[in-house]
């Protein structure tokens, strides 16, 4: 290692954050509206790295899974 500290064995395994027009472009939002869900406590858990909003591509499918589907049969 060049700085001397072990790199951590999950590094390899983890995939890149997302930056919120990622996120938006997947859900199929405006990023506004990510901004609002993060305000409002509503959206997916997003993370702060440095001043940049950050999310993390399994908490986000996560909380898509989490989401109550509409009944479209009535």
């Amino acid at each position: 290692m060049p700085n001397g500290f072990p790199r951590p064995a999950t590094t390899v395994a983890r995939g890149p954050l997302a930056t919120p027009a990622e996120i938006a472009a997947y859900l199929g939002v405006p990023v506004k509206t990510l901004y609002q869900w993060k305000y409002r406590g509503i959206g997916p858990k997003v993370h702060k790295v440095g001043r940049h909003l950050r999310y993390r591509w399994r908490e986000v499918d996560t909380w898509l899974d989490q989401q109550t589907p509409y009944d479209l049969t009535a």
